[in-house]
């Protein structure tokens, strides 16, 4: 166990040192205001403050956890050692930064709170983070720092439980389109064929006749592959489906039709299933909770496990709406467009709501690739990029999520990339 003295226990103090050494090192920790109790404690003791005590361990605070809501930071980012930090202390310090508050920066998302530039959609882009700007994003510094942390507090203590972290992999297959042909309804059947004709795609056409007429498979309907890579290799995978009603946004087939429960329901014998959810729930909550209602009423369990289709966090509405409705996952925490770390951790965190300062049950699984970036960068380039990160996670026995659609898989695009993609994340021959 390891005795933390601090003047004052805030909830971002709580929440923070929690997660990197509870969380992330699984040591035990316990807090104290009283100087008599930390100075009689022969154990492993740290103390977080202005200076320090006597000769424990000890690191200096910047202002950051002991604040309420959010204001404009001054941040120097500077090198440490093979890595890099911020919110520079002095040197009585037994860490040259203030690991916490740094932590708590990139955790809490401090800096989406900030005004800032948004992109097309609305949202806040990866060109606007401190990871970007700083050329960190690739890294997990969250983990880097609690693993160096915890060495050189080992060196002090040496009988302080050891981590049993260990590399994992998981793959997120959001399905917006379940099907690109099948159960789309006569009108708009008629118009996508029509329109293929037009356009001289005859491929496209005679492949909409062969799927209505039951001679070929839907292209998108990739499911069966990849439940038999999932039985073959064991490899964790996470079903993501869109069930909103159709709009000029949502365009997937009707939550009713028959075909695309049947989907739903076999994929789920196999591996974990969630909502993607629609573009009108991210924002309204009784649609929220309609969508959630329906995967409930397919799968016949409680859902716990929710994505944001648009990558738009809306901080702290978006989540918040979530955990009003008990749903205990999201994964949303990613760039979509760039390979990399959006709160600096592979971890799997709580979700920390700055406007109310509390420690929220909702956990955030960040994922650190979306296949979205091929259509942006060169498969040379995503390759590359996508081995150097998953060099980093290995280093620090992390959890390299990434994402893919089902229609990646399909014929119709470059599917033998993609499968090369999720070949070399899951380290199949």
């Amino acid at each position: 166990m390891l005795l933390i003295y601090t003047q004052k226990v805030t909830p971002r103090i709580t929440y923070v040192f929690k997660h990197i050494c509870t969380h992330i090192l699984e040591i035990p920790i316990k807090f104290t205001s009283k100087i008599e109790e930390f100075i009689a404690h022969e154990g492993a003791k740290l103390s977080y403050g202005k200076q320090a005590l006597g000769q424990e361990f000890f690191i200096q605070k910047v202002e950051l956890l002991m604040e309420q809501g959010f204001s404009e930071l001054e941040i120097k980012v500077q090198p440490w050692e093979e890595t890099i930090c911020f919110f520079p202390v002095a040197e009585s310090s037994d860490l040259p930064f203030d690991i916490f508050a740094a932590s708590f920066y990139l955790l809490s998302r401090y800096e989406e709170y900030l005004p800032h530039v948004k992109d097309g959609g609305g949202r806040f882009p990866a060109s606007e983070s401190l990871g970007i700007q700083e050329s960190f994003l690739h890294k997990p510094v969250v983990d880097i720092w609690a693993l160096k942390f915890r060495d050189v507090l080992r060196e002090r203590f040496p009988k302080l439980k050891k981590s049993s972290r260990k590399y994992k992999v998981g793959t997120i297959i959001t399905v917006e389109h379940t099907f690109i042909y099948k159960n789309k309804g006569v009108l708009r059947s008629f118009i996508g064929f029509n329109l293929d004709v037009l356009k001289l795609n005859f491929t496209k056409a005679a492949d909409r006749l062969k799927v209505w007429t039951r001679m070929k498979k839907d292209p998108h309907d990739v499911f069966e592959m990849l439940i038999e890579l999932i039985k073959q290799h064991k490899l964790y995978m996470l079903f993501m489906f869109q069930l909103s009603d159709f709009s000029i946004h949502d365009r997937n087939i009707s939550h009713n039709r028959i075909p695309h429960r049947a989907i739903i329901k076999s994929v789920a014998d196999y591996a974990q299933v969630g909502l993607l959810m629609g573009y009108y729930s991210m924002e309204d909550i009784k649609m929220l909770r309609k969508e959630k209602l329906r995967m409930e009423e397919i799968v016949h369990s409680s859902l716990e496990n929710s994505m944001n289709s648009k990558y738009d966090q809306r901080l702290p509405d978006h989540f918040n709406n979530l955990i009003e409705l008990e749903i205990l996952n999201d994964y949303s925490m990613g760039y979509q467009d760039v390979i990399g770390f959006r709160a600096g951790t592979c971890t799997p965190f709580l979700f920390y709501d700055i406007n109310m300062e509390v420690t929220t049950p909702l956990k955030l699984h960040p994922y650190g690739f979306n296949s979205e970036v091929l259509k942006n960068t060169s498969k040379t380039k995503v390759k590359e990029d996508l081995h150097r990160i998953i060099s980093e996670v290995k280093e620090v026995k992390g959890v390299l999520k990434a994402v893919f659609k089902n229609q990646d898989f399909s014929v119709y695009g470059d599917h033998q990339t993609y499968y090369s993609l999720l070949k070399d994340l899951n380290e199949i021959a």
